[in-house]
């Protein structure tokens, strides 16, 4: 029962190479117009790969440039800022500002398992001096208390960070950006201990930030950290608005942290239990899953002009096929007179139709790897192999191969040797 199988495989494989070398001397035969399909096909294919790595390469980019904020970490703010997307608003309603003491006491009252600290914005205007140096007076200064760091991601490169007696008691002393450092400091001056101009206040560094990148217009490295209690007596103005950040101590226990901090800051606020909350809570990665999920429409869009361009090329590799097929009836013929089967001459076409599109596949993959990851070293993210793209572009040449190789294959199979032999 076994014998006829293995001998129909033993015969097969031989023919399925043979009509592989065939295919490949066509090509040659036709070089011009077998080139050009492989090219309309590669660009289909790099189309499609190319900008679908690039869209990877930038969730990447958006993902590592939130993260870096903690997954776990949420932030208490009476302003959120306005996104609309499409039809879509997210959080867009203003409330009042969180005041000094409000903030103070939230700190001291949330008892729940997790780091929480307070911030203020002293401007974004400021000008950094040191010695005859200075900055341009676009450096942000904001005020801090000694868990800040921990909870918006930033590290420590060369120093310390705040004390608590500092935070709270207003010590002048500055934490730096390290794009700062370099722009007033001379390479071979260690900035540990100087004492720096900022507004109207002088400030001892006692800490240098580890570079942290920028990213939505945003410099983290040309900013000045202050105690939050020197911000109030310096960059003094109306109704400064305070931001609570909370980092629990397990990303499990996030959504009991919020829960509690709601509760927490309502009691502080004096609100009713009908009252709405006059404040928003914002997680970390509120503002990124906004944009991934907005993103796939890009992606929608990418696919669709690859689909287009891989059609081009399945009417064009179907013309070439079928011109193929009229300049080779009298070889067709000739190959019936012998022996051959309609099956075979089929097999033979479509064999054919397949190695010039995975051709045109491989090429593509190539250039849209190449093209994708030109756009992910632009924006800083890391070298990306488009594992599932790459199958997927080479199920699709197949599918567009087939397709396109069906009718011809069909023609060429049902020629009459006779007539085929007497054509000229």
């Amino acid at each position: 029962m076994l014998i006829n199988p293995i001998i129909t495989m033993i015969w097969i494989k031989p023919l399925v190479i043979e009509n592989i070398k065939i295919a490949f001397q066509s090509i040659r035969g036709n070089l011009v117009r077998s080139v050009l399909t492989i090219l309309i096909i590669a660009i289909g294919i790099a189309a499609l790969v190319g900008i679908l790595t690039a869209i990877d390469s930038i969730k990447n980019s958006i993902t590592a440039e939130f993260t870096r904020l903690g997954a776990n970490t949420f932030s208490i703010q009476s302003r959120s800022l306005r996104v609309q997307i499409g039809n879509k608003r997210y959080r867009s309603k203003n409330y009042s500002y969180i005041s000094y003491f409000q903030a103070r006491e939230f700190r001291e009252r949330y008892k729940f398992p997790a780091i929480a600290s307070i911030s203020v914005n002293a401007t974004g205007t400021a000008t950094v001096k040191y010695e005859s140096k200075k900055s341009n007076p676009n450096i942000s200064v904001r005020g801090i208390d000694e868990n800040f760091l921990q909870t918006a991601g930033y590290e420590v490169e060369s120093g310390r960070g705040l004390t608590f007696q500092e935070s709270f008691e207003g010590t002048n002393v500055a934490l730096v950006g390290s794009a700062l450092i370099a722009k007033i400091f001379p390479k071979d001056v260690d900035p540990l201990g100087k004492s720096i101009s900022v507004g109207s206040g002088r400030y001892q560094i006692v800490g240098v930030l580890k570079k942290k990148g920028s990213g939505f217009g945003d410099s983290g490295d040309q900013i000045v950290l202050l105690p939050f209690t020197n911000v109030r007596q310096y960059f003094p103005r109306p109704q400064m608005n305070f931001r609570i950040n909370v980092m629990p101590k397990s990303a499990q226990f996030l959504d009991g942290a919020i829960g509690e901090a709601e509760a927490t800051f309502r009691n502080i606020r004096g609100l009713n239990i009908t009252d709405d909350s006059d404040f928003n809570i914002e997680k970390s990665d509120n503002l990124v899953n906004v944009l991934l999920d907005n993103i796939k429409y890009v992606t929608l869009a990418a696919t669709i002009i690859g689909f287009i361009t891989l059609m081009g090329a399945a009417i064009g590799l179907m013309n070439i096929l079928l011109v193929t097929v009229a300049e080779r009836t009298r070889e067709i013929g000739i190959h019936k007179a012998m022996g051959a089967t309609s099956h075979s001459i089929k097999q033979q076409f479509l064999i054919e139709s397949i190695v010039i599109g995975q051709l045109g596949g491989f090429l593509g993959i190539v250039l849209g790897i190449l093209a994708g990851n030109g756009v992910s070293a632009l924006i800083g993210s890391s070298f990306i192999v488009p594992w599932e793209w790459m199958l997927g572009g080479v199920v699709l040449c197949l599918i567009v191969s087939l397709a396109s190789g069906v009718l011809p294959a069909i023609k060429a199979s049902k020629l009459d040797p006779i007539e085929a032999l007497r054509y000229e």
